[in-house]
């Protein structure tokens, strides 16, 4: 009797893993909201004007609720040793794993290039508001760039290719799967304008995910990515200033 209480209650673990994953992470976007005025009159309090607390406020809720959601997600993941466990044969080792990790990186760079000179073919104007967002952030609150290049790649990762794609991969095909988990990660970032760049790193990574069968492919691709997207935004006036030398020298 044991035995098959045992058996019946990790049967349960494993099938609502996925959703207990995806409440965290609803709960990660939207629990700043709670604490969004407390937090900034304690900034407010601590001698800073409106502006510089309103960036503080936004800068360490999003470390905080993204590093708490990573550790809370983690903890659910590691109770269910199934969770993974959702392709039909062998998955790819770890030296194969990172290898389509760095290629990944080179895809979702080629991918987006090709999708922004399609939007700026469309009279879409280049540049993303979101990430010049997170570059006045890091400014205030440095720990953002944590946030944005490791805690919000794992987790989202989590989320988008293995709950959201995954398990609509076993239902469907990869063309819907894929198209749906990159149409709500595209949604998520609140970036309708560059829907088509977003769709694009989305398909890419879903790609990368089936064709090695392991989380950590996407996972390595989307944090190279975000963390060069971060070092040339981050140095984006050193890098003006080189090329208007090399110009000057020519």
């Amino acid at each position: 009797m044991k035995t098959n209480t045992t058996a019946t209650k990790t049967k349960r673990t494993t099938k609502r893993t996925p959703l207990y994953v995806l409440l965290i992470f609803i709960a990660v976007q939207l629990s700043p909201i709670l604490v969004v005025v407390p937090t900034f009159n304690y900034f407010r309090n601590q001698g800073l004007d409106k502006k510089a607390a309103e960036i503080a406020t936004s800068g360490w809720l999003v470390v905080i609720s993204m590093a708490l959601g990573l550790i809370a997600t983690l903890i659910v993941i590691a109770r269910d040793r199934k969770f993974f466990d959702i392709w039909k044969g062998k998955n790819a080792g770890l030296p194969k794993a990172i290898g389509w990790g760095l290629l990944g990186f080179l895809m979702l760079l080629v991918g987006q290039s090709l999708a922004a000179y399609i939007e700026i073919a469309m009279g879409i104007e280049p540049g993303s508001e979101n990430t010049q967002n997170i570059v006045i952030l890091t400014e205030t609150v440095p720990l953002t760039i944590m946030a944005v290049v490791l805690f919000a790649p794992i987790l989202e990762e989590l989320v988008f290719r293995r709950v959201i794609f995954g398990s609509l991969n076993q239902t469907t095909n990869f063309f819907v799967a894929a198209g749906i988990s990159a149409l709500v990660f595209a949604a998520v970032h609140m970036e309708f304008t560059h829907l088509l760049v977003y769709f694009t790193s989305g398909t890419i990574l879903a790609f990368l995910y089936q064709k090695t069968k392991s989380i950590i492919t996407p996972i390595i691709a989307h944090i190279m990515l975000n963390g060069y997207v971060m070092l040339i935004q981050l140095n984006l006036e050193k890098i003006q200033d080189f090329l208007k030398q090399m110009e000057n020298l020519q």
